[in-house]
């Protein structure tokens, strides 16, 4: 006797119904129903083409596609119930269109499976992420280029090991990330023009002996392609693995931005300061201005990495076709692409808030003897003198400074001929922190002159990309 609790949208094969904890399992609409968007439109497009191919009647395809757009205002609506019972987002919006056109939903499925609607809907679904993110990355960098090019000459510290090793401007420290950025944009892009096949009218694996046209979804899709193999159309996830590598590397990016604000607004720096509103406060100490957004955004970028690592390791032992667990490629990309899109937020909106403190950076930047490779340089320059041997000299000079407790240029002229007698008293000239940033004309140098026509090269080529749109 059949069960007649069994799941009928499996069919006559299955005589019961699953176990509860099998329907826990395998149940994915508690997350999927992010899909629904997508899914609709994979499947209009499917109902158009059926039609146009003489598969089922254009009265039937009409009906269709009129019960989806209904489905899709209630989804919008916030009305539309969607049922654990029914497993994902396909089945849910097959069911309540069957309710809504009655047997013509049916016909809806012809030539194909949920294995390509998933492929189709996923891809259509990281498509539309990947231009979100895009857009949210060029306000970054707006924003980047606008302090940039306010600070293009204001002087601090630039560190490698975190210790003070020669003096740059906040406004090319700035620029680094706008490049860095500009990257992350880049491989956004290469991912997208990647994924842009249809898997649609691969069917559960093998194609469909139906007479369909998958150029014609594709295009109504807005794909560049149909993908050329049914096999590789429904298992590939290569897709989400490349855009969760981009947004790995944009979110370290950005949690490498957000370790410098931690940094940098600590009392032992005192470069820059954020307001109220994107600061917190402690429930015991009073005084306690925390960085939280940026140790939030920072953290989240871990998140973000796990997510792309979780579904690597899905897909490392899957043979093809399709296989139930990458139904666990969904979860971890809606998370890494949500966690993201907040990082993005939050940092753009520190950017644009934080001030820096360049009296505190210039004092910083004269520290640590951070001119003596411009004297090194002056060295070879004036003196003549291999590169090699002004570097000893100077190491020199630099450890009888140390020894004096004094900076570079509070060495006497005759104290630094007592190491090289040629040295002349123009060599005072290269020890400010000023004139070293502003002696670094060399193409992506720290002087000043080329932060600003570099910070406004970037602004035109962000204003000319927005006029593409």
């Amino acid at each position: 006797m059949t069960d007649k609790s069994a799941n009928s949208m499996w069919g006559g094969r299955f005589a019961m119904s699953p176990a509860e904890i099998m329907q826990e399992i395998n149940a994915s609409i508690g997350f999927d129903k992010q899909l629904a968007p997508q899914d609709i439109r994979g499947s209009k497009a499917h109902a158009q083409m059926l039609a146009e191919a003489g598969i089922i009647t254009k009265s039937d395809a009409r009906e269709i596609v009129k019960g989806l757009d209904q489905i899709a205002a209630e989804i919008a609506a916030g009305t539309f119930e969607f049922s654990r019972e029914l497993e994902d987002v396909h089945m849910n919006v097959e069911s309540r269109l069957k309710t809504i056109v009655g047997a013509a939903a049916g016909r809806l499925h012809t030539a194909r499976s949920r294995n390509d609607q998933v492929a189709t809907d996923f891809r259509l679904y990281v498509r539309d992420a990947i231009d979100g993110i895009d857009a949210a990355l060029e306000g970054v960098q707006q924003a980047l280029a606008e302090k940039a090019e306010k600070h293009a000459a204001t002087v601090m510290p630039g560190f490698t090991h975190l210790q003070p090793a020669q003096p740059v401007t906040f406004g090319h420290h700035l620029l680094a990330y706008v490049e860095m950025i500009a990257r992350d944009r880049g491989r956004f892009a290469d991912a997208r023009k990647r994924l842009n096949e249809s898997p649609l009218g691969s069917a559960a694996l093998a194609g469909t002996s139906f007479p369909i046209d998958r150029k014609k979804t594709a295009e109504a899709l807005g794909f560049d392609r149909p993908m050329a193999n049914s096999l590789d159309g429904v298992s590939d996830r290569d897709f989400a693995l490349e855009t969760l590598a981009a947004a790995t590397i944009t979110a370290v990016h950005f949690s490498r931005l957000a370790e410098e604000i931690v940094i940098w607004m600590t009392p032992q720096f005192g470069f820059v300061t954020l307001s109220d509103r994107f600061t917190t406060g402690s429930s015991i100490m009073p005084q306690k201005r925390n960085p939280d957004a940026a140790e939030l955004a920072r953290a989240k970028a871990g998140r973000v990495a796990a997510s792309f690592q979780g579904l690597v390791m899905v897909m490392k032992g899957l043979p093809l076709a399709y296989s139930k667990d990458m139904q666990e490629d969904k979860e971890a990309t809606f998370d890494a692409f949500a966690n993201l899109r907040l990082i993005i937020a939050a940092m753009a909106g520190m950017i644009g808030d934080l001030e820096p403190n360049a009296e505190a950076m210039r004092a910083a930047a004269g520290r640590g003897y951070s001119t003596a490779t411009d004297l090194a340089d002056w060295l070879v320059k004036e003196l003549k003198l291999p590169f090699r041997d002004a570097h000893h000299v100077t190491g020199t000079i630099v450890k009888l400074a140390e020894k004096k407790g004094v900076d570079l240029d509070q060495l006497t002229l005759s104290e630094m001929q007592s190491v090289e007698p040629k040295i002349t008293k123009p060599v005072f000239s290269v020890l400010s922190v000023e004139n070293s940033v502003k002696s670094r004309t060399s193409y992506g140098g720290t002087s000043p002159q080329n932060v600003l026509k570099m910070a406004r090269q970037w602004l035109r080529r962000l204003e000319k990309g927005r006029g593409k749109d």
